[in-house]
């Protein structure tokens, strides 16, 4: 048995599939896959995603110490509530986790929320503690919270109509990568979907309460299996198969996540950075598009006529194309067409940019 979430009787009630994810009992689906995806892209469903690890960190040296912790930068953070999203790095550059950091205090006075995830809670919360020595800083792990994400086009309005007058007023407010606090609830704009939508934190003990609310008023209930087509069609990545600690954000698609100036800023993993930014010559994860009949999986070879060989890191049939899609690993000069191996046999690919779907709008 997995560790369970508040929710997991009300889960079975709704019929749930339930697997194991990163030691936790979660809700494939509740009965269709593919509806529930449609029904995201379409209007908005709930996801319980309350197995994700929320960590506070407050203290006179909290900000110095997430500049030395995180490749990206968290003084880019100037306003309350404003989101960072960054990957954690070991010293030869590998990617231990990815995670959101959210501002709680003000620049001058600041405290953060990290969230990050579930598979990897007990080597993030082992590297954060230990990393924690030499700052004056202090690190709570937030397991008195539920989390949901609402996602979809009408995420937010649908949601607005079921809460207090000032979560719905904030909720109207929020502007995108921004959470901010109302009581004991935290509500952020931000998801995993490629849509517009809630991110919510909330005491664990009002969890079944507010979910019976938005299931009752018409919020479908999403699983896991469509979340994973939402975010690979949204080119999201998905820790521990687009990356992990063998991986760089460099050849991960998340060049952008890596704050360079200030240059004195000596963050963990920079080094090793600096020196695969100047080498040059390093993979990267692209988009590709099966153009003939068949289902792109993880692990598959990827093969580049007269420059080499990669791999499949995420791939899946897309519910809103109609095609099979994955992100591959490939090496640095891979034009726009290769080829993968399935069952024996070779097939086209069309590489792309790495993004797919957005905001409903289909982009290759």
């Amino acid at each position: 048995m997995g560790q369970r979430t508040p929710l997991y009787d009300l889960h079975l009630a709704l019929g749930a599939k339930m697997v194991d994810f990163g030691g936790w009992d979660m809700p494939l689906h509740y009965g269709s896959q593919v509806e529930e995806h449609h029904q995201v892209r379409r209007d908005c469903g709930v996801f319980d995603v309350s197995h994700m690890t929320v960590v506070d960190a407050q203290g006179a040296d909290a900000q110095r110490y997430l500049q030395r912790l995180l490749a990206n930068d968290v003084t880019r953070l100037q306003s309350p509530g404003k989101a960072l999203y960054s990957a954690m790095l070991n010293e030869q550059g590998g990617v231990i986790d990815d995670l959101i950091v959210y501002l709680l205090g003000t620049p001058e006075v600041p405290a953060y929320r990290l969230v990050v995830n579930a598979a990897t809670r007990d080597k993030d919360l082992a590297w954060l503690r230990a990393h924690s020595t030499d700052f004056a800083v202090e690190l709570r792990e937030r397991s008195d919270f539920a989390l949901f994400a609402v996602q979809g086009p009408k995420a937010r309005a649908r949601t607005a109509e079921l809460v207090s007058q000032s979560r719905a007023s904030l909720i109207h407010e929020l502007k995108p990568f921004q959470g901010l606090s109302d009581g004991d609830w935290f509500i952020a704009r931000t998801g995993y979907t490629g849509e517009d939508g809630l991110e919510i934190m909330l005491p664990a003990g009002e969890a079944v309460a507010f979910f019976n609310d938005l299931v009752g008023a018409g919020i479908s209930p999403i699983g896991l299996g469509a979340r994973d087509t939402l975010r690979l069609e949204a080119g999201l990545n998905l820790y521990g198969q687009d990356m992990d600690e063998q991986s760089t954000p460099l050849a991960s698609n998340l060049a952008w996540t890596v704050a360079w100036e200030p240059a004195e800023r000596p963050f963990i993993g920079r080094e090793a950075l600096q020196r695969q930014h100047e080498t040059g010559g390093y993979p990267r994860l692209v988009g590709v598009v099966l153009e003939e009949r068949g289902v792109l999986r993880a692990h598959q070879v990827v093969r580049v006529d007269g420059v080499g060989e990669g791999e499949i890191t995420s791939g899946s049939f897309s519910p809103t194309l109609g095609k099979s899609i994955a992100l591959a690993r490939v090496p640095a000069k891979t034009g726009d067409r290769a080829e993968v191996e399935i069952r024996g046999k070779w097939y086209p690919l069309r590489v792309v940019q790495p993004s797919f779907v957005r905001h409903g709008k289909v982009l290759i």
